[in-house]
């Protein structure tokens, strides 16, 4: 076995970067984690800039392997299906698979919280208020700043740090600064796009009498084309409202900019939402419009230096992988530790190696899936195609995989093994929507030479 005596810097204390702590420092690697940010147990987390995590079957596998998923589960609420609500206020439901499939409402900073105390129980040292500022990436070397508890990053610094390590891995986010280290490197690609939506954090208080004023076990949208607006439970009995609105354009966040114009947006728009949310003018100027982006990079690796979650493949939240993601690498850089004996010249390229196609996989289907969730989920036709592609997994199951089963719910399945095959079923269903009356004859279909086409 190969020397566990290394001492590993986590840049980014978030959460991956704490959940990739435990499993190392159960490894007997020595770990330090740096965050910029104060910590959030004391300091509390920024608020109105949260969109609920939605914790599925790839992240709960690999919180099951640290120990944690039945702690956290416990304060999760699940969601079985999608509850669409139109114009009108009338609703449709879908589930988003067979019967005891469904994902996971989560509160990020209460989950945060739970691998942070993990974290330094099992030995993590956790340095806050501490920014990176550059990494020689030859030397394997960290410069810090480290700010007092009563001061900011723009006021300066109380010291700066320079401190080596026989590993970095950078799990600070989108922006990492331990990836702008390696873009300045030779033969480093690396690419961002943002998309034209933002994303405004609005709330549905809890209702009298210990009531939810929605369905608790859904995952509502409100699907208006061009834009849409969901809504995720809380354990409090409230639900946690994201608006994904353009920026600029006919309507968008530039164009309702006056209360007049927020309040008559509103009340056309999401008629039957807005009784249920007696402060969304106030939330609606008082939370931030957050961009949306896709980052990708490779290589992941310089020397001893690694990316990982969001600083490697960023992706918008439409398919709520982003933090199980992000998890799956912590689970699969852990698997490659096994295979190769923690030999990490050898695991560092098995892993961007593995990872890199699922991360582009998901990221496109992220992207793709912002059309479904705001527009076609209201769709006749496509609630249809759905209700034909359930057939043919109950009769099939092994067979045909609806491509948000395989992505959400199995862990087994790679994302771009998901992708390829998603790719195969959407050409056979855009055949089959595409026959005469199908909305009559559906249930005539010859399935079983659907699935020969497989």
């Amino acid at each position: 076995m190969i020397s566990k005596e290394k001492h590993i810097a986590i840049v980014g204390a978030g959460l991956i970067g704490s959940l990739l702590s435990i499993y190392l420092i159960k490894r007997g690697y020595k770990v330090s984690v740096f965050e910029q940010r104060a910590d959030m147990r004391q300091k509390g987390y920024e608020a109105g800039r949260s969109i609920n995590l939605a914790l599925s079957t790839r992240g709960i596998r690999a919180l099951n392997e640290v120990g944690l998923a039945e702690e956290l589960k416990n304060v999760a609420i699940p969601m079985h299906g999608r509850t669409m609500h139109n114009r009108e206020g009338k609703l449709t439901y879908q589930p988003y698979g067979t019967e005891g499939q469904y994902i996971n409402s989560i509160s990020r900073s209460n989950l945060n919280v739970v691998l942070m105390n993990e974290a330094e129980k099992l030995g993590t040292v956790l340095f806050f208020e501490h920014r990176c500022l550059s990494i020689d990436l030859e030397k394997t070397q960290l410069t810090l700043q480290r700010f007092t508890t009563n001061q900011q990053p723009t006021t300066g610094s109380s010291e700066i740090l320079h401190v080596k390590f026989d590993l970095i891995i950078g799990s600070d986010g989108a922006f990492s600064a331990v990836r702008q280290a390696m873009q300045i490197t030779d033969r480093f690609n690396y690419s961002q796009e943002y998309i034209k939506h933002g994303y405004k954090e609005l709330h549905i208080p809890a209702g009298d009498a210990s009531q939810f004023k929605l369905d608790k076990n859904s995952l509502h949208i409100w699907p208006r084309e061009s834009f849409m607006m969901i809504a995720l439970p809380n354990p409090d009995r409230s639900f946690t409202c994201t608006l994904f609105f353009p920026f600029e354009g006919g309507l968008s966040f530039e164009s309702l900019d006056t209360k007049s114009k927020v309040k008559s947006f509103f009340e056309s728009t999401f008629p039957d939402a807005i009784h249920l949310m007696p402060h969304y003018l106030n939330d609606f100027y008082a939370n931030p419009a957050a961009s949306l982006v896709t980052i990708t990079c490779y290589p992941w690796v310089k020397n001893n230096t690694l990316l990982i979650g969001d600083a490697a493949h960023a992706i918008v939240p439409f398919y709520g992988q982003g933090m199980n993601a992000g998890f799956e690498d912590c689970r699969i850089l852990n698997d490659l530790l096994n295979e190769f004996d923690d030999d990490w010249t050898k695991v560092l390229l098995a892993f961007q190696f593995l990872r890199k196609p699922d991360a582009d996989a998901i990221a496109q289907l992220a992207l793709d899936n912002f059309t479904e969730m705001s527009d076609l989920v209201a769709d006749e036709n496509f609630l249809l195609r759905k209700k034909i592609e359930a057939k043919l997994h109950l009769l099939y199951p092994q067979q045909w995989i609806p491509l948000y089963t395989m992505v959400t719910f199995k862990d087994d399945i790679r994302y771009s093994q998901a992708y390829s095959i998603g790719q195969k079923q959407k050409k056979i269903m855009d055949k089959v929507m595409k026959q005469p009356h199908i909305a009559e004859r559906w249930e005539e279909l010859d399935l079983n030479q659907l699935i020969s086409q497989i």
